[in-house]
């Protein structure tokens, strides 16, 4: 399928995955998370589900994984000062060729 979705990451905290999949988003991927209504029905089970997961279109993984790095760099993070309302550029994404 033109269409298959790889696993960029797992999260025991659905929260987690959610601000991961949102960067990927504001970075422009077509990113889900899974599995996170599991995880919050059954917390203490999260460990033996594997988590939340973040997802992508396979086509879109290396930007994907740059994207996280990216994050866990904390080149993402905004500082005190910031101007995030209407129209503020927060991340623009240029992949790498």
């Amino acid at each position: 399928m033109d269409n298959d979705f790889c696993l960029v990451r797992r999260c025991l905290i659905p929260a987690d995955a959610f601000i991961l999949c949102g960067c990927l988003r504001a970075a422009g991927l077509n990113a889900t998370v899974m599995d996170d209504q599991h995880v919050q029905a059954a917390f203490l089970l999260a460990p033996a589900i594997g988590g939340a997961r973040v997802m992508v279109p396979q086509d879109e993984l290396g930007q994907a994984l740059e994207v996280i790095a990216a994050f866990e760099r904390g080149e993402l993070a905004l500082g005190d000062d910031d101007d995030v309302g209407e129209g503020a550029r927060v991340y623009e994404f240029t992949p790498r060729k």
